[in-house]
């Protein structure tokens, strides 16, 4: 028995976009069939030209409960995923407390989330110094793989590896078959242009940006390939920024190592030119670089040296955020972009002649393979009923009073977008309509 059918003129599948009639029943897609294929007595959603995406699945979220739920919480950034269309995100194991290091980190975190997740949600673990032995277990338990620092995390529960303390990790990571995340930076590039930036101005961004140089990205990556080659680990690059350490990422995948990487709506949307002194909600680490860098990072999207879009939503409070003195070098590193990581993306897409088929591409299917959901990231037969109506033609405007993480701290904030989502299914049901939530405790814990 069909429970609903989801149909319109432009169904956005791995095969392209065409009309289609999406049939659902128990939660799952049993068939992408014609359009105008409507079982009797099935309730039938009509979207006409609207396009139909598969829900987005971010495998980059800071969800920060429990511990430091003043930044952001599971009830809040849930209903603002919801809101954009994201269908499925994965949370990140540090800014909460205690950190997902242990099992027991883990089972403190899944309490958390009961009840209180307008989407489904999954878990990445965290390697850190000491915890090698608590990886096994906490595969057992359920986390997606696992996250790591090369660099200083910036919370002291959740330290950064050297190479001493990450190659045996990876070791273990590779039987248990599961990915390592990495924040791709290492401090000596930084640290060795620290001297000369001691009496710059720390209001101007131009400031922040030099205080990261490319070549951090460049060395850690350069070091994650050759313990990706030695250990075989299945390797991935989080929130990659420097256009020049691009061609690292291109040798090692010819080379045939399972090693990733994605980028993030911000790098792809904003540049360094016109991000202003004192704006200090486009701070990031690494950092939003210049409008070359953006394009190459574009260009590396298109060829598949990066394989996904992440939101690396990273939201904290205001005071953290420094927006008072606009003090870029004292302010939070973050950007909280969580429900318009869509949009962003596809105004981007859109400029540069790239069609819906990709955005899902790298938005839906290749995170869906990352966190190894294989019931996600694709309108077909045999996977979740997570869909998506997207007005692709429609303006959004970033109104703060629409955002719903828990601040509204974003350096999207009055920024005019292309594409706006009318209504989100999650498992064929109808949660969000409108940019008004239906539901906020569907979710499950992935």
């Amino acid at each position: 028995m069909i429970d609903r059918v989801v149909r319109s003129r432009r169904v956005v599948t791995p095969e392209g976009v065409a009309a289609a009639a999406i049939h659902v029943a128990g939660g799952r897609i049993t068939r992408v069939a014609e359009w105008s294929d409507v079982p009797a007595g099935a309730a039938v959603d009509d979207w006409e030209d609207v396009p139909i995406l598969p829900g987005v699945v971010d495998t980059h979220v800071h969800l920060n409960e429990p511990g430091r739920t003043e930044w952001e919480g599971f009830a809040s950034a849930t209903q603002a995923a919801a809101i954009g269309g994201t269908t499925s995100l994965v949370d990140m194991p540090l800014n909460s407390v205690p950190p997902t290091t242990t099992r027991e980190g883990l089972a403190a975190k899944r309490a958390a989330a009961r009840g209180q997740c307008a989407v489904d949600v999954g878990f990445w673990g965290g390697v850190v110094p000491g915890n090698a032995g608590e990886l096994a277990g906490l595969v057992a338990d359920g986390v997606r793989g696992f996250k790591c620092f090369l660099i200083d995390s910036g919370v002291e529960e959740f330290g950064w590896v050297d190479e001493r303390a990450l190659t045996p990790a990876m070791h273990i990571l590779a039987g248990l078959a599961v990915p390592l995340l990495v924040h791709a930076e290492v401090a000596g590039p930084i640290d060795a242009v620290a001297a000369s930036l001691a009496t710059a101005d720390p209001r101007r961004y131009a400031t922040y940006l030099a205080s990261r140089p490319p070549a951090a990205e460049e060395e850690a990556i350069a070091l994650v390939a050759r313990l990706c080659a030695e250990t075989g680990a299945r390797t991935h690059i989080v929130h990659h920024s420097a256009a020049t350490a691009l061609p690292l990422i291109a040798r090692a995948r010819a080379a045939g190592l399972p090693l990733t990487a994605e980028t993030c709506p911000h790098y792809l949307h904003f540049a360094a030119e016109r991000i202003p002194d004192g704006a200090t909600s486009f701070k990031c680490a690494p950092p939003i670089r210049d409008e070359n860098n953006r394009e190459a990072l574009w260009r590396a999207l298109a060829e598949g040296t990066l394989d996904l879009v992440a939101s690396d939503h990273s939201p904290c409070t205001p005071g953290l955020k420094a927006m008072d003195s606009g003090d870029f070098v004292r302010a939070w590193g973050g950007v909280a972009g969580l429900q318009v990581s869509l949009p962003a993306t596809w105004t981007e897409a859109r400029r540069r002649g790239h069609s819906l088929v990709d955005v899902a591409r790298w938005m839906s299917a290749a995170p869906a393979r990352l966190a190894g959901l294989a019931n996600k990231g694709a309108i077909a037969a045999g996977r979740d009923a997570d869909l998506i109506a997207f007005d692709a033609d429609a303006a959004l405007d970033v109104a703060p009073a629409w955002i719903r993480h828990r601040h509204k701290v974003t350096p999207y904030a009055n920024e005019r977008l292309a594409g706006v989502v009318l209504a989100t299914y999650l498992r064929g049901a109808r949660i969000v309509d409108g940019g008004r939530p239906l539901a906020i405790d569907r979710g499950e814990l992935l």
